[in-house]
């Protein structure tokens, strides 16, 4: 596949659905996330407070433990009318609307508790919605077209930016105008319209039932009963199909580098807005620099990650990512000794927002490819919450870290050095990640007949 060829694969109105599957993955993280902070820093919490609110992103980092409830529990009229993956993201966009709206009506540092409760269901609302937006992509591309992944992943994560960048853009240059509880209104209308994308894509197509059937009848024959093999089939067959498949040593390995790649971005994200506020930048220029132009730069460089990924193979961007991805955060170091420097803060972000998406694409690909298509929302669910898991839960002492250090410049350098490991473990496993690959590329089989004869064994 030339360059050409490599464009015009990109017209495909499947890619569109999964954009608009990532805008509503990515929109809560608006809510709970960055506004949430801006609100907080401005309502005079501390650091340390800030950080830990950060914590209600736990759930995103044990959604697999509920996600065999998503493959496989269909759920009363929503399934008849939209199918297993968008009944299940419509229920929990139903939940996010529910607490926007509350969230909406309290003031934050008078009702704390109450807003982190707030929080809480909101984010185990969308780690739930995650569950199955995942599945829906994955579902919506076979690893037969190898080909398409790295741009299926490109639309997700440039959905999920577009998601999260522009109503954070919106909250923060209305913010001081509005109010944030005006903030929060209009964020409601917004889960409105993604509602409403929910209803108009289309649910994807595949053999997933009769597979999960097959196990069913396979289970049956060693418990004798059809609900206890029910049971077992929703909660240990994806988890042993994941480790029989890669061997337990490997599928190890591939946990720890999932679980640590990305755990010094989360750590720099969760304190970047606060960071920006210390240092001397106002919320109109946060919203401009950070939401605005970062979300651009986003999709421009999301596409030609895909792109390179397509082009050159998903292990290099992974490996040329992790190191640039590193390298950037030594950026937000040179902003802290310089002090609030616009030209420096757009070069930073325009630097930030290419290492991270060009990175993204590779590491969500890759994912991809480790699920089979039986169980993709629990295989995918569980990677992706190690993923998540530094960007919740570790990073919630992202604050305390700060103040002990008592040192922005070399809180950032830290942070850049904390790739390192995973890098390592990359590099041990290049040869199996590139036969993976190779194999999903060159396969003739149908995804079906591999995964019955996965499902067999």
């Amino acid at each position: 596949m030339n360059w050409l060829d490599t464009v015009k694969s990109y017209w495909d109105k499947r890619l569109l659905w999964v954009f608009m599957m990532g805008c509503s993955s990515g929109f809560p993280w608006v809510l709970i996330g960055s506004n949430m902070s801006g609100w907080l820093k401005d309502a005079g919490l501390t650091r340390a407070a800030i950080g830990y609110f950060g914590s209600v992103f736990a759930v995103y980092a044990i959604n697999f433990l509920w996600a065999p409830l998503v493959d496989r529990v269909k759920l009363p009229i929503l399934h008849s009318t939209l199918g297993q993956r968008r009944s299940w993201i419509f229920l929990c966009q139903s939940f996010i609307l529910v607490g926007t709206l509350f969230i909406a009506g309290v003031n934050p540092a008078n009702n704390l508790m109450f807003t982190s409760m707030l929080a809480l269901c909101i984010a185990i609302s969308s780690a739930t919605q995650d569950i199955a937006i995942d599945a829906y992509r994955i579902d919506t591309f076979p690893k037969s077209e190898s080909n398409k992944l790295p741009q299926a992943s490109a639309m997700a994560v440039i959905g999920w930016w577009t998601g999260y960048s522009l109503p954070g853009y919106l909250a923060f240059v209305n913010a001081d105008s509005m109010g944030w509880n005006g903030v929060y209104y209009g964020m409601a209308g917004i889960v409105v319209i993604l509602m409403l994308f929910t209803l108009f894509v289309s649910e994807p197509k595949t053999d997933r039932e009769a597979l999960q059937a097959q196990a069913e009848a396979r289970h049956n024959k060693v418990v004798g009963s059809r609900f206890t093999s029910w049971i077992s089939v929703t909660v240990v067959e994806p988890f042993l199909d994941f480790f029989r498949r890669n061997g337990v040593q490997v599928a190890i390995t591939l946990l720890l580098f999932v679980f640590l790649f990305k755990i010094g971005e989360a750590f720099l994200g969760r304190m970047s807005i606060t960071f920006y506020k210390e240092i001397g930048f106002s919320n109109e220029q946060i919203g401009y620099y950070s939401k605005l132009i970062g979300w651009g730069a986003t999709i421009v460089f999301t596409l030609l990650g895909s792109m390179v990924n397509v082009r050159f193979g998903i292990v290099k961007g992974l490996m040329i990512g992790g190191i640039a991805m590193s390298a950037s955060n030594l950026m937000f170091a040179w902003i802290a000794k310089v002090g609030p420097n616009e030209t420096l803060f757009l070069a930073t972000i325009i630097v930030d927002n290419f290492t991270t998406a060009f990175s993204t694409v590779a590491f969500v690909s890759f994912l991809t490819i480790l699920t089979g298509q039986a169980f993709s929302a629990t295989q995918y669910a569980l990677l992706a919450s190690l993923g998540n898991f530094g960007r919740t839960t570790l990073a919630s002492f992202s604050g305390e870290m700060v103040d002990a250090l008592n040192d922005w410049s070399l809180f950032f350098i830290i942070t850049s050095l904390m790739v390192i490991p995973s890098l390592i473990m990359l590099y041990s496993l290049r040869h199996y990640f590139n036969d993976l690959l190779e194999k999903a590329r060159h396969r003739d089989e149908s995804p079906a007949s591999k995964e019955q004869e996965n499902l067999s064994q």
